[in-house]
């Protein structure tokens, strides 16, 4: 029961800290993406745990509309990125998605004591991706969605750009199976591509993305960070 309750405690945190920053997105308003880290009933655990869920999306208001962070809000994100660095046996998209949590405090000027941070060079290996069929390759890339960012170049992105088909079709099916953060991530990813099918309708995809699960967060934070990033700019 204890177990259960930490899980549900857990995945309520992660959906107040996406509902926090897709406010924030929606107004420009970069404190309204500190309210979740700044307390409530969550524990410190808890709340370091959903940031390290979210990712570097934690901070994309930051990225995405040229905000500086709240203190306590990056206090906590950078405490959630030095508390848990990836196992020697992680599974390449966590190590990927501590480098992008690493890469978002080094942009920010605030590297960590991790060998990831401290070394820009120090990419984790992509290769997976290249060898992955399309359907791995759309779920793979919609959990790594964090990377995708205006003008962001690293190994994730570069193996995204080659396949943009492959993208597109993983998005139809994704939606086909209403599977609606999947359809988003992708179609985040699909934004930032060159090559995307015009068949594919992709406008009037993400807007029925919208329609059907625009009420989770999670869901609305993709399709959110979809909307402004064409116009943006990297840190």
């Amino acid at each position: 029961m204890e177990q259960s309750s930490t899980s549900a405690l857990l995945q309520g945190t992660v959906l107040d800290l996406a509902s926090d920053v897709v406010s924030a997105l929606r107004s420009g308003d970069h404190v309204r993406a500190g309210g979740t880290l700044a307390g409530g009933d969550a524990g410190e655990g808890v709340v370091r745990a959903a940031v390290r869920v979210l990712g570097a999306d934690a901070l994309l208001p930051t990225v995405l509309l040229r905000v500086p962070p709240d203190p306590g809000q990056l206090a906590v994100f950078k405490d959630a990125v030095a508390a848990h660095p990836p196992r020697a046996d992680a599974a390449p998209a966590v190590v990927w998605s501590h480098w992008a949590m690493a890469r978002a405090l080094r942009r920010l000027d605030q590297p960590l004591t991790d060998p990831l941070a401290d070394d820009p060079g120090a990419e984790p290996d992509a290769a997976w991706l290249d060898d992955a069929g399309w359907q791995t390759l759309t779920h793979q890339l919609a959990v790594l969605a964090p990377l995708a960012l205006p003008g962001e170049e690293c190994a994730v992105t570069r193996a995204a750009r080659r396949r943009p088909v492959d993208v597109a079709r993983g998005f139809v099916r994704a939606v086909r199976r209403r599977d609606w953060q999947q359809a988003a991530g992708a179609g985040r990813w699909l934004t930032l591509m060159d090559g995307v099918p015009d068949t594919l309708g992709l406008e009037a995809g993400l807007d029925f993305v919208r329609l059907m699960g625009g009420s989770d967060p999670r869901v609305a934070l993709q399709l959110e960070a979809a909307r402004l990033m064409p116009a943006g700019v990297l840190l």
